[in-house]
């Protein structure tokens, strides 16, 4: 057999494959991990790109949360209306362009710490940064409304938003779409029935609404407080801005933004640094029952105090021994798990709060301090130009809203402060102004003020069968008599003769609702008697106190309600200059200063809306006040609490006053009070060179000559309000700013 021999290839041939396969391999291997690698990097990218959205998207909510409180004040303020300067900055526009600014939305590092890290061309790769410069591509109405914000005004937005208020004011309508509008003209309407806890006809302007779900208690989420919400809904979306760039996508996401108009309502109420369970004493609390909770700027909790619930916006310092909400958190209820804890093993909201808890809301107690009680302070001037219709001096001043007005206009000189003048302000059942100046030392007047009318002529005899004020005489010439009773003769002999040879008759009216009275010290005082107003008003053709029967609408400032004489401020106009002007009073009150005295006014039932009295001036209260049980009005039913073991219902009444003593004659060997106690001192130091502020003590009492009384002679029973009709006339303001997202599984 022949065979051939095998052809030979040149050496290397075989390693050569080899090495042409296995590198093809290699080299498509190294492909396929770079490009997982490139993937997994996009993939991360992105996955980073949507948290820095996310982190973005929650510090800008925040920043709208802080700034919008603040415009909506400066839309109350005088010369917000000026121009279109000077509208500028309320705008939501302006709003929600400044919120991009203040939380540093746009750059992942500040213009600030690239200039201090100082790093020589220093390029930012943050593909999240972004210029951000077209605020309406990142907030926007509801659809299919146009604009940045859809108000909950006037129209249901849908049952996966709250109910909305309503309003016949045009202006208020038009504006709420432009600018935060806080304003009295928004009350519950028709469109609000079903989501408020009670019929808004009776309960227009403040309304039972539950309470959010977050960790400020002022009260316990879910649970029915009065309050009336304003609040505008708008999506949100950071990634829109930049998807052609990034192609990220987003879904928006929608929110809504309420302000809380919050009335003070709880137990205790103070924005200052509040001290609780101890008087200046050192003495104890004794006799003390706190139903419900209560709200202060800072609180020191000392001794065995046991408290309902406690929130604050500083914080606070608990003894030892203090409770709240019945357990003992050994004075460090912040201790991370506490709360959680509690949570768990009692299943109740936890009862120590702090405003800073919550991320998107803030608390806001509106307190202008010693402003508050006095008409004539040079910042409670008259606001004009102003974008809400309602001005912040008339929103937030409680001598400002009251009905009537007694001022001491006159004295006799710079160094006789003795009243020889008095002004009476009141409204008509129109909604007119009625007013009246009262001579203290005119022997003989010329004309009559209003409502007296004739009894007798001259020479004649009448009795008065209860105490009234009497005239004598005729135009030209009037002399007259305070607080008579009994037989009286209209002669000369009795009068004097005011007006010679002119024949003169007699006149009286239900006796004056105030006076000018001396205390015992000698201290010059104004006397108000609350019991007298309704007949002396009626007289004079004023409005009356109240409607005839208890029912609503409620509360200050609503559109269209009927107008009462329900509240009264008591001042000294101190603005105009000379000697026989009375000069501004002392806060804190001083014994040179004019006082006020209340007496009569133990039934206060006649007043079926409440009562409230302002004034800058010390208060001495000489009677029982407020202490003769009402008909509750319609749909209101006080709840039985140790407070109020009975159940009763007292015409709601404020008394605001920047000191009160008790008693005028003689003062009350022991004290019972109950209600709700507040404080308006100042919440913060305004300078590092001011002292520090002293702690407010709600419960410490003085008697008319200034001494405190005996911790054992104090009962004090407080309780929180429960209903709009338990409100009265005048009150202190809060409000609750809360952004929540309105999500898919609501619709």
């Amino acid at each position: 057999m022949k065979t051939s021999p095998s052809k030979k290839h040149r050496r290397g041939y075989a390693a050569l494959l080899l090495v042409l396969s296995t590198g093809s391999i290699l080299s498509m291997l190294m492909v396929y991990a770079y490009r997982r690698a490139a993937d997994s990097q996009s993939v991360q990218a992105q996955v980073q790109l949507r948290v820095d959205y996310s982190e973005k998207e929650e510090a800008i909510l925040r920043s709208i949360v802080a700034i919008t409180p603040n415009r909506a004040i400066r839309a109350m303020r005088a010369g917000s209306d000026a121009s279109a300067a000077s509208r500028a900055p309320m705008t939501w526009s302006s709003i929600f362009t400044e919120s991009l600014v203040l939380a540093n939305a746009r750059t992942s590092i500040s213009p600030n710490m690239v200039a201090a890290i100082n790093i020589p061309n220093l390029r930012l790769s943050n593909s999240g940064d972004s210029a951000l410069a077209s605020p309406d591509r990142i907030f926007a109405a509801m659809p299919p409304e146009t604009g940045f914000v859809s108000t909950g005004l006037n129209r249901s937005l849908g049952a996966s938003f709250p109910v909305p208020l309503t309003s016949t004011d045009l202006n208020t309508n038009a504006r709420d779409l432009l600018y935060p509008i806080i304003s009295n003209s928004k009350i519950h309407g028709a469109l609000a029935q079903g989501g408020v806890g009670l019929p808004v006809a009776l309960n227009s302007n403040f309304n039972l609404w539950q309470y959010p779900p977050i960790n400020f208690g002022y009260a316990r989420p879910g649970e029915n407080f009065v309050a009336k919400r304003n609040w505008w809904a708008f999506s949100v979306d950071v990634a829109d801005h930049d998807d052609d760039i990034t192609n990220i996508a987003r879904a928006k996401r929608n929110f809504v933004l309420s302000i809380y108009e919050i009335p003070s309502q709880l137990a205790i109420s103070s924005s200052s640094f509040m001290s609780l369970g101890q008087y200046a004493s050192g003495s104890a609390w004794q006799n003390v029952n706190i139903d419900g909770g209560m709200f202060v700027g800072q609180a020191a909790v000392t001794g065995q105090t046991a408290l309902s619930a406690l929130a604050s916006r500083r914080g606070m310092t608990l003894s030892t021994d203090s409770t709240v909400g019945g357990m003992n958190f050994g004075a460090k209820p912040f201790t991370p798990g506490v709360r959680e804890e509690y949570q768990v093993t009692t299943g109740a909201f936890f009862p120590v709060s702090l405003a800073s808890e919550s991320g998107r809301a803030a608390f806001i107690p509106i307190s202008r301090g010693a402003e508050f009680f006095d008409r004539f302070h040079p910042n409670n001037a008259p606001e004009t130009s102003t974008i809400s219709n309602t001005t912040w001096n008339n929103y937030t001043v409680g001598a400002l809203q009251c009905a009537m007005r007694l001022d001491i206009t006159r004295r006799v000189s710079a160094t006789n402060a003795t009243p020889t003048e008095l002004r009476f302000s009141y409204l008509r059942t129109d909604g007119s102004r009625g007013q009246e100046f009262i001579q203290l030392t005119t022997a003989v007047a010329t004309s009559l003020p209003s409502g007296y009318v004739k009894v007798r002529d001259e020479n004649e005899t009448h009795t008065f069968t209860g105490p009234v004020d009497i005239a004598y005489g005729a135009p030209g010439g009037f002399t007259f008599r305070h607080g008579i009773s009994g037989t009286v003769t209209f002669n000369n002999a009795t009068f004097g003769d005011p007006l010679v040879t002119v024949f003169k008759a007699g006149y009286s009216r239900p006796r004056a609702s105030h006076q000018v009275r001396a205390l015992p010290s000698g201290q010059l005082a104004i006397a108000v008697y609350p019991e007298r107003l309704p007949g002396f008003l009626a007289a004079i053709g004023g409005a009356p106190v109240g409607p005839p029967t208890p029912v609503g609408p409620f509360g200050p400032g609503v559109l269209g309600a009927p107008f009462y004489n329900h509240s009264i401020a008591v001042n000294v106009d101190y603005s105009n200059l000379g000697p026989t002007f009375p000069t501004a009073p002392n806060i804190p009150c001083t014994d040179n200063d004019y006082g006020l005295i209340i007496e009569e006014c133990a039934n206060l039932t006649a007043y079926t809306r409440g009562f409230s009295l302002v004034t800058n001036l010390r208060t001495y209260i000489g009677d029982d006040f407020n202490d003769v049980a009402a008909i509750p009005p319609a749909g209101c039913v006080p709840a039985i609490t140790a407070a109020n073991p009975l159940g009763l219902y007292l015409p709601p009444c404020s008394l605001f006053t920047p000191e009160k003593r008790f008693g005028v004659i003689a003062s009350p060997l022991t004290l019972a009070l109950r209600g709700q106690i507040g404080s308006l001192a100042k919440a913060d130091r305004v300078s590092a060179g001011e002292a520090a502020l002293p702690m407010v003590r709600p419960l410490e009492s003085r008697n008319r000559e200034g001494v405190a009384y005996d911790s054992a002679r104090i009962s004090v029973n407080l309780s929180q309000i429960r209903h709009p009709a338990e409100m009265p006339p005048i009150v202190m303001m809060n409000w609750l700013v809360l952004l929540a997202e309105r999500r898919r599984e609501f619709n």
